[in-house]
């Protein structure tokens, strides 16, 4: 009875999020520099390849904020109902990466001083480019810089092998692959719930991972046709090497509806010296995402050619250029 019970209250929270129009969240990972790099050697890394001093701070102090709203409830919303989206990834000096996709176009703006340290190189100065580069110098300022989001996905598509533009995952499929998902959770899951008294208490749900996966890829596999192209599932031989150590995942409910989720992957690290693995997701109370006012007009031109230094190429050039070779790719 407690299994049904716990289930039922998790899915409820979940479809209390949907019924809403604007959801936000922030995903933590919940870790140290320590446990990464140990996580790391434990991977047996080439020299040189191992994960830098730099790197593992950062992504231990990482935050990822995500805000999305639409014109319709979110559980009955499609890609043209959302009126915009912000992501920013914040660390402990600041925030590193942050974009808006707001109307037809997608706003940018980065800490290159942070992230020349995490790459191990330092970006160009803004005073080291040639007029040419145009916006590209308020990207490396760290300004606001946006470019019209239809025309990068046009980009992008040609970059595609020949056959079209990958298909997008249509409302038939994800309700698939929800059943689907559903449908190992019920089977595979073990559900329990503790009171914290007053209007909080917690579901935890558990599972050992390889069984969980396992079975979780082989539901999906009949599906894999209506996938995106060149998505490509894991097979059974493929997991049969992975932990399969109970998880365990801690969902806090404040008055029946989701308030954090957490996460323990320690285990999975196996001979690993990791003092914590985990992941924490908290919900925000959402705010609408703005464009942010003054952004400089970065187009395709700007963007491929910016951080070489250079003038910006034509198409001609572009098509008999180093960089349309595809054995330089």
């Amino acid at each position: 009875m407690e299994q049904l019970s716990a289930g039922r209250k998790l899915e409820q929270a979940f479809e209390k999020l949907g019924k809403k129009n604007t959801l936000s969240f922030e995903i933590d990972l919940n870790t140290d520099a320590a446990s990464l790099k140990a996580l790391d050697a434990a991977s047996d890394p080439e020299p040189g390849e191992e994960i830098p001093d730099e790197v593992a701070e950062l992504l231990s102090d990482a935050k990822i904020t995500v805000t999305v709203q639409s014109r319709k409830a979110l559980d009955k919303s499609g890609e043209k109902d959302l009126v915009g989206t912000a992501v920013k990834v914040g660390t402990a000096d600041g925030d590193l990466v942050e974009y808006r996709v707001i109307g037809d176009y997608t706003y940018l703006r980065a800490d290159t001083d942070v992230l020349g340290k995490t790459m191990g190189s330092p970006l160009p100065d803004a005073d080291e480019l040639p007029p040419e580069a145009g916006a590209m110098k308020d990207v490396l300022e760290g300004k606001w810089v946006k470019f019209n989001t239809e025309e990068m996905d046009k980009a992008a598509e040609g970059q595609e092998a020949e056959g079209g533009p990958a298909p997008s995952l249509n409302a038939k499929t994800q309700k698939k692959l929800v059943k689907a998902l559903r449908k190992v959770i019920a089977r595979e899951v073990e559900f329990k719930t503790t009171g914290d008294g007053g209007d909080t208490e917690h579901v935890t749900a558990t599972a050992p991972f390889r069984t969980l996966v396992t079975e979780l890829f082989g539901e999906i596999r009949p599906l894999v046709k209506d996938l995106p192209t060149g998505m490509e599932l894991p097979t059974d031989k493929d997991l049969k090497d992975a932990p399969n150590a109970k998880v365990t995942a801690d969902f806090t409910l404040k008055n029946g509806e989701l308030a954090q989720v957490d996460l323990d992957l320690a285990k999975l690290a196996e001979n690993a010296k990791v003092k914590k693995l985990g992941l924490t997701l908290r919900m925000r109370e959402g705010t609408k995402p703005t464009a942010p006012a003054g952004a400089t007009t970065l187009d395709l031109a700007d963007l491929m050619n910016g951080f070489l230094g250079g003038p910006a190429m034509s198409d001609a050039e572009l098509g008999t250029s180093d960089l349309a070779d595809e054995s330089a790719l």
